[in-house]
């Protein structure tokens, strides 16, 4: 029996697309260890899934200036003495990364064990965690034909993002009673990625009156950002954070209103979800988001919002615009050439486990 390792966290992107190899992983008969923080999200995420899960310190790695600078390169070194001990104990026939802070000790220390890595890249342009990792990896997936002219020449595989073949399985009934909605009145999906996006939730709650005279709206707000003045207004349903019931809240939705993460926006296209992309700005990152929002906005995919353009009237327009061509839409993602990611990743770990 070959081993594997997963590693990816900090946020459930750097997750899911792990989850999402989970059962093809388990038909090639390999044995899955997973490498996480110590208390991530990554760790509730995989909970669920009978993996044994290892804890590593570990560390951001920051552009701006910040008193944790001082202290994180020592978490992180930390993090690569722990996860090389694992890794040397544990001896997995390869590496799997999904990227986050978490996954640099992990894919250095095997590194530095000559345990061969494969890492995933979401984003047009690789983010300072792969950067660090991409020297030292055997192959590097991404999900933008653009994202291949930055890598390495003879790394680079243009794979696309795995995706969860369950969330296009969901019940639309099943989501709608877990909303209590009708199924006479369509319904918009809000979506500000698991750590919640507080710009977007306070434009769809402004919003709301608008919205609700024509639309239901579920709405994924982010941990601790539940409004509950908001709680018992019919036709809003919130939620924290979802997991499993995701995909019959896909299911039961027509729109999709969310932030530009490339996992989010690569499930949207799967699903074939009319949608309104809201990027993060690129003073409070380091502009990947935009670049997503491009890019589906070029192909035809999505409407895009600037954030410095969140007005009510913006998105009720935006809305109106997208409900009345959301068969355009629908009709666009439907023609785009999706790639089998999990199938073409797959042969890149069998490659690198020597099968």
């Amino acid at each position: 029996m070959k081993r594997i390792v997963l590693t990816g966290g900090g946020t459930a992107g750097h997750v899911t697309p792990n989850i999402a190899l989970l059962p093809s992983l388990r038909e090639a008969g390999y044995e899955i260890a997973y490498i996480g923080s110590y208390d991530g999200i990554e760790k509730k995420l995989i909970a669920d899934f009978d993996i044994p899960y290892t804890g590593i310190a570990t560390g951001k790695l920051r552009r701006y200036l910040d008193p944790k600078n001082l202290s994180d390169p020592f978490r992180v070194m930390k993090g690569f003495f722990e996860a090389k001990k694992f890794l040397k104990e544990y001896r997995p026939d390869v590496v799997f990364s999904k990227g986050g802070f978490v996954s640099v000790p992990v894919v250095r220390a095997a590194a530095a064990l000559k345990i061969p890595c494969i890492i995933h890249e979401s984003d047009m342009t690789p983010g300072l965690a792969n950067k660090l990792c991409i020297p030292v990896a055997k192959k590097v997936c991404c999900n933008f034909p653009e994202t291949v002219k930055s890598l390495p020449a003879g790394k680079a595989v243009l794979t696309g993002s795995p995706i969860r073949k369950e969330l296009a399985e969901g019940n639309r009934l099943a989501g709608l009673d877990m909303c209590g909605f009708t199924a006479n009145k369509p319904v918009i999906l809000v979506m500000g990625g698991s750590q919640g996006a507080a710009s977007v939730n306070e434009a769809v709650r402004k919003a709301l009156p608008r919205l609700l005279d024509t639309f239901q709206v579920i709405h994924l707000c982010g941990k601790d950002k539940l409004d509950n003045l908001l709680l018992n207004t019919p036709g809003y349903k919130q939620f924290e954070y979802v997991k499993a019931e995701l995909k019959d809240l896909f299911a039961a939705c027509d729109l999709v209103i969310s932030r530009a993460g490339a996992n989010a926006i690569c499930e949207i296209l799967a699903l074939k979800k009319p949608n309104i992309l809201i990027p993060l700005p690129a003073e409070v990152s380091r502009g990947d988001q935009l670049l997503n929002a491009d890019s589906f906005l070029s192909q035809g995919f999505s409407i895009v919002i600037q954030e410095d353009d969140l007005t009510t009237d913006a998105l009720t327009a935006a809305v109106q615009e997208l409900y009345e061509n959301r068969q355009d839409y629908i009709r666009t993602m439907s023609a785009s050439r999706q790639t089998d990611s999990i199938e073409t990743i797959m042969k890149l770990i069998n490659e690198a486990a020597g099968l």
